[in-house]
């Protein structure tokens, strides 16, 4: 049987946090190195539609390297030379091209009728010779986004109000495909995986026992404490296959059982690492972060429940609508509601809440230091406090 070590709850938010790169004071100089370390760390950032303060995908970046150029991403997710690809990994994200050969196995899912989406499974199944004319277009004419698709259809009020042709290319992408080439905004404009990922695409496939290990010791590493349940969640695998694989690699000594104060599962670390130093950094932390993937293991770890309230009517709001956590130490110690007034030029800060248990004489001038380095990062040129919420009132403005 494999020695199954234990955590305290502070051994575990510490290991936590090292691991997933928010523990130490970000780089003098967030360069191309220090930016290929991130992406090597976490293996993929997610993407989402939401830009009420930065997209989604620019702010793990923020939060770890801090007033760094965002076209260190750009560049890396486009052209030929690209260090990242887009697929669905946790969600829909850019992931570090190595592991493209990884998610394979989700793809030949996809394409055997058994993976993906139901309803576009279902379209594809009904409507598979229209999908192989999409990609006979694309095969034929080069990149396309929908709208430039012949005989595509219009867009109606079902599926998001996607079109067939976006149904088709949407199934093409889960299926391997074809893949982003670019975007315009942030409409994806499509072309054949082989065109778009050459060298990738002449990389060996794993077998899917493999390459699920693969993944999930990234997931580990990212992740440094984490039940099986937190591990398949950072690539949406199913539970079954997750099981057989985390206990695969404890059986191979890759990863060690943890028992962690508090937790009712059992965790797992990668194994050689057992400590992790008192954390030093302070970071405004993104819902769509790594850290805050699992709003579960969050919980465990911070005695911290969040929930994103965009959806939520706003006399039901707590806290906000794009409210997000202030890490400081080892402690998420305040929420803060931001908004880009891009039009004003300023950084709003419409709400700010202490947690409980934070002292204000910490909080306060680290929040104010951070939402000047935001406000820098963004290109604004000046805050403005609104006085919600119990640490607003104690922030400066202008």
């Amino acid at each position: 049987m494999p020695t199954t070590t234990e955590l305290s709850a502070r051994e575990a938010r510490r290991l936590a946090l090292a691991a997933v790169g928010l523990s130490k004071p970000r780089p003098a100089r967030p360069g191309p190195a220090a930016f290929a370390a991130m992406i090597d760390r976490l293996g993929q950032v997610q993407m989402d539609s939401v830009n009420v303060l930065a997209r989604a995908h620019y702010m793990p970046g923020f939060a770890r390297l801090g007033d760094h150029d965002t076209a260190l991403l750009d560049k890396a997710a486009a052209g030929r030379k690209r260090r990242l690809f887009e697929y669905w990994g946790h969600e829909a994200a850019l992931i570090d091209l190595a592991l493209q050969p990884a998610l394979r196995w989700k793809m030949a899912r996809v394409r055997a009728g058994t993976g993906g989406y139901v309803g576009l499974r279902r379209f594809a199944a009904e409507r598979g010779d229209f999908v192989e004319a999409v990609r006979r277009q694309i095969a034929d004419r080069g990149p396309l986004a929908a709208r430039d698709l012949d005989g595509g259809g219009k867009a109606s009020g079902s599926w998001w109000g996607w079109s067939d042709g976006k149904r088709a290319l949407e199934w093409l992408f889960a299926a391997g495909l074809v893949t982003t080439a670019s975007r315009r905004g942030f409409e994806r404009v499509y072309d054949l995986t082989e065109r778009v990922l050459p060298e990738a695409c002449a990389l060996p496939t794993p077998d899917e026992a493999e390459a699920q290990r693969r993944l999930l010791m990234v997931a580990a590493s990212a992740l440094g404490v984490a039940t099986v349940g937190d591990l398949r969640t950072y690539w949406r695998m199913g539970p079954a296959d997750a099981a057989a694989r985390v206990a695969e690699l404890v059986e191979a000594g890759e990863l060690v059982p943890a028992k962690v104060e508090g937790w009712r599962d059992t965790a797992y670390v990668p194994a050689g690492v057992s400590s992790a130093p008192k954390p030093r950094a302070a970071a405004i932390v993104s819902p769509f972060d790594p850290l805050m993937w699992e709003r579960d293991r969050v919980e465990r770890l911070f005695d911290f429940r969040y929930r994103i309230e965009i959806y939520v009517p706003a006399h039901l709001r707590e806290h906000g609508y794009y409210v997000l956590p202030f890490l400081l130490g080892d402690r998420i110690a305040a929420r803060l509601d931001l908004k880009a007034d891009r039009k004003a030029k300023r950084l709003v800060v419409a709400a700010a809440h202490l947690e409980p248990g934070s002292e204000i004489d910490a909080v306060r001038p680290a929040v104010t230091d951070e939402l000047q380095r935001l406000a820098r990062w963004l290109g604004v040129e000046a805050i403005r406090v609104e006085r919600r919420g119990d640490l607003a009132a104690l922030l400066p403005t202008g």
